[in-house]
């Protein structure tokens, strides 16, 4: 990748002090333990009851969600003591929760079962996700796929990777840069305004082709191995995507909102392009919204 195609103000930055490979593994196990208990038990068995609507028909929640979130939210609590947790369904419950992450020396995010709409479905399609946040700065990442049993983890400024249970790494690099009629990638274009989603759903005909899997993890999973080109989002709750972002900005991507601006855990609107380099996001950007 040539310099011209980064440009100032999105470094890769230095590792956090304080937060290391071991404090990322103890979360990726904590993880793993949940979803062992709270979440493949369930998985495929849930009675109607089990599962609700939050915001809409959408938005579901069952009770592997909720449970898996009371483990997580203990567990950290234990091991990083006096640090915030904000959950996604404690955050669905108390939005004011999210008010804290700019803050706080050490806040978490947790999506206990991303992929919801999937794992009701009985879909093996679902990740456990948490990301670590320091003052506003996203610095660790763990994405969680209880089917495989491994975890795409990832430090800032310490790179991106695939860890099995096993202690198996391995490294992980976005696709090389291409143009944007050989793209392929993750278009979540349902929550965009509609004016807006109507120019966007035309203008995905300019790439290879698009797809959403209904679940960030592992959507972001593609994206930092490099199996896709390109991710677009509105909707920007921080359990969704500060996991994901990190991990694929550590893998060698570039992401920011629509305007170019910065993406941060502490905003939720304004939209979001990841892409392979800082070329492509403009290429992308300007092919999909273009009238």
């Amino acid at each position: 990748m040539s310099e011209s195609r980064h440009p100032p103000g999105h470094p890769r930055g230095a590792s956090m002090a304080g937060f290391a490979v071991r404090q990322a593994e103890e979360v990726m196990l904590l993880l793993r333990s949940a979803a062992r208990k709270e979440v493949m038990p369930r998985f495929q068995r849930l009675e109607p009851g089990d599962i609700r609507a939050k915001a809409g028909p959408l938005d579901l929640v069952t009770e592997a969600d909720e449970a898996a979130e009371r483990m997580i939210t203990a567990g950290l609590q234990h091991l990083f003591p006096g640090c915030v947790v904000v959950g996604e369904e404690a955050a669905s419950a108390n939005p004011a929760l999210l008010q804290r992450l700019e803050s706080a020396d050490l806040a978490f995010v947790v999506d206990p079962v991303d992929g919801t709409q999937n794992y009701a479905a009985g879909l093996p399609l679902f990740g456990v996700m948490a990301a670590a946040i320091v003052r506003g700065e996203i610095v660790a990442a763990i994405i969680y796929d209880p089917m495989a049993d491994d975890a795409a983890c990832a430090l800032r400024g310490e790179g991106a990777w695939v860890e099995s249970m096993q202690g198996q790494r391995r490294d992980l690099h976005v696709a090389p840069p291409v143009e944007v009629s050989k793209m392929t990638g993750i278009a979540g274009w349902r929550y965009l305004p509609r004016e807006q989603r109507a120019t966007v759903a035309r203008n995905l005909t300019k790439v290879a082709s698009s797809f959403d899997l209904r679940c960030a993890a592992h959507q972001y999973r593609m994206l930092a191995s490099g199996t896709c080109h390109f991710m677009l989002a509105n909707k920007l709750m921080p359990w969704d995507h500060a996991p994901g972002v990190l991990l694929h900005q550590e893998a060698g991507g570039y992401s920011a909102r629509f305007d170019g601006t910065p993406y941060l855990a502490t905003r939720t609107v304004g939209g979001l392009i990841c892409a392979p380099d800082f070329g492509s996001y403009l290429e992308l950007r300007e092919a999909l919204f273009a009238e």
